[in-house]
């Protein structure tokens, strides 16, 4: 009996070392800092693509290429809204890189009924994801205006 209880202690023992080993990891909640200083930077040239060139093209691309990347990006409130007004623009022939619909690889991204499709679902989601944000007037009014045609 006493060999019983020795060998179940010696077994729990040497059952119980791996466990106590094991060390907590802690999880990184600020995300990885290269993926955030990519997508800063995607937000920035995004930014400068959107007011002054009104490139619209370029800020989509921007905008996939981020959200492929690294959807959990701290300011992607300002993305969806640059993506949502770009898609909005794009589908009706504003900016400077215009649509040429005789190709069919644009005619396939850049279709006009595509593009307000996804232009409200950009909106969408920004007002979903983020309620209080300081877009939401232009937003309401240009989903408005989309769900009228």
């Amino acid at each position: 009996m006493k060999r019983f209880f020795l060998l179940s202690a010696l077994s729990l023992l040497i059952l119980s070392i791996p466990a106590l080993a094991q060390r907590s990891i802690e999880q990184n909640l600020e995300g990885d800092p290269i993926l955030e200083a990519d997508a800063r930077h995607n937000l920035d040239v995004a930014w400068q693509a959107f007011k002054p060139k009104r490139a619209y093209k370029q800020v989509l691309l921007r905008f996939e290429e981020t959200y492929a990347a690294h959807p959990e990006f701290s300011r992607m409130e300002e993305f969806y809204y640059l993506a949502g007004m770009s898609s909005y623009y794009l589908s009706r022939n504003e900016g400077r890189q215009k649509v040429d619909l005789t190709k069919e690889r644009e005619l396939e991204r850049y279709e006009p009924a595509k593009l307000r499709e996804e232009a409200k679902a950009y909106l969408a989601t920004l007002l979903e994801k983020f309620p209080e944000t300081k877009y939401r007037p232009e937003v309401e009014r240009t989903i408005k205006e989309l769900d009228s045609k």
